[in-house]
């Protein structure tokens, strides 16, 4: 379960954050003040805070600049009255990651939670820069691929869908998945276009003495084996 920390000294306002947030099943840690909340926030263990702009003792704004001063990266989701661009764009800039204007939907909050969550999830997850199945590589941060020893350079329509086809290796891709993947349409338009780039991708990938990788599936659609 996800902590979130919530630094609110309004009490019908914080009720309304823990209650939503603990129905969306985060654990809710709520202060009331400033002081507890820069002291929470430098040695809580939470995965998010949400941070109101003016509090007593110290301000919010001062809060999120002391953290990120420090270099604690928690993602911040300021919610103040003060909703004038200016003071948004101070929240911001101070170090806030988002900003919600009072009053504001219960529902629209905690969607914005999910997403500086989200967003401080993929941040931490390595980015991926090769896909190996077989004897064939594929390096996505040079964009060339490998067969054995050999190189095979591939024009950009190509390197996408021989990269659609190796990540779901093993899986049939219809043609309409194919040409939303490659080509973000949601439909087959009814042209041969897939098969011609299938039929080069095979030309260059199925080297003399190689065993074929792409596979037809009559009236189903293509599998890179």
């Amino acid at each position: 379960m996800q902590r979130i920390l919530t630094i609110e000294d309004d009490p019908v306002v914080a009720r309304e954050i823990v209650e939503s947030l603990t129905e969306a099943n985060y654990d809710v840690e709520w202060v009331t003040d400033g002081h507890q909340g820069v002291a929470r926030a430098l040695c809580a263990e939470c995965d998010l805070i949400t941070l109101d702009r003016i509090l007593p003792g110290i301000d919010g704004l001062t809060i999120v600049k002391t953290i990120r001063g420090v270099g604690v990266d928690t993602p911040v989701l300021m919610i103040s009255a003060l909703s004038e661009v200016d003071e948004r764009v101070r929240g911001l800039r101070g170090g806030g990651d988002d900003y919600l204007a009072k009053p504001f939907s219960a529902n629209e909050m905690v969607a914005r939670v999910e997403v500086l969550l989200r967003r401080a999830r993929d941040a931490k997850t390595p980015v991926e820069t090769m896909i190996r199945t077989t004897d064939l590589e594929i390096d996505l941060l040079n964009r060339t691929v490998r067969r054995g020893d050999q190189t095979i350079a591939l024009p950009p329509i190509e390197f996408r869908m021989l990269e659609y086809l190796a990540r779901n290796a093993g899986q049939i891709l219809t043609r309409t998945m194919i040409f939303q993947a490659v080509w973000d349409m949601h439909f087959d338009p009814g042209t041969n276009v897939i098969d011609v780039h299938i039929g080069m991708l095979r030309k260059k990938l199925d080297m003399s003495g190689l065993k074929p990788l792409i596979r037809t599936v009559r009236g189903a659609g293509y599998i890179l084996e």
